[in-house]
């Protein structure tokens, strides 16, 4: 994912969008370098891995993006639509495979985004009516949290490597 470098004053689309990109990146850049074990690696009592979250990230993308936003059916999406199942890796799925589903959903985010003004409104079953402006704000504190949580487990799995 390239993200520009630091931008500090633009409009306001511009900027939601820059640091959308940005959390993206900060959360798959947390996983990058880890083995498939260690971006598996289970380290809190929660189903919540590395790669999990990775993998999460992408349900929220097309839960937001294609469904909400776009108004696909869930059937049409391009992945799993089921909130807790999204953390679920396959034993086939790579932390590469991962990452590279993520960037879809991310990509296809923006190609629906990018035709909708930001005071556009969809309901939302349990949220009710927001707004697209609203949708990226939420996710960039989704995937700003997220990238946290990620940031841990590394660095408890880097602390395990040295001991």
């Amino acid at each position: 994912m390239n993200v520009p470098a630091r931008i500090t004053v633009c409009p306001e689309r511009q900027m939601l969008e820059y640091m959308l990109d940005r959390n993206r990146a900060e959360l798959i850049d947390t996983v990058r370098g880890l083995s498939e074990t260690e971006a598996r690696r289970r380290l809190v009592p929660s189903m919540t891995t590395s790669i999990g979250l990775i993998k999460h990230a992408a349900f929220a993308e097309r839960k937001w993006f294609q469904h909400i936003l776009g108004g696909l059916p869930e059937s049409a999406c391009d992945g799993a639509m089921v909130g807790e199942a999204s953390f679920d890796i396959s034993d086939d799925e790579t932390v590469a495979d991962v990452i590279a589903e993520f960037e879809r959903a991310s990509s296809r985010a923006r190609a629906i985004a990018a035709g909708i003004d930001l005071d556009a409104t969809r309901e939302h079953p349990a949220c009710g009516t927001v707004s697209l402006r609203w949708i990226y704000l939420l996710m960039i504190q989704e995937f700003a949290r997220h990238a946290g949580h990620s940031d841990i487990l590394r660095e408890q799995t880097e602390a395990t490597r040295r001991s």
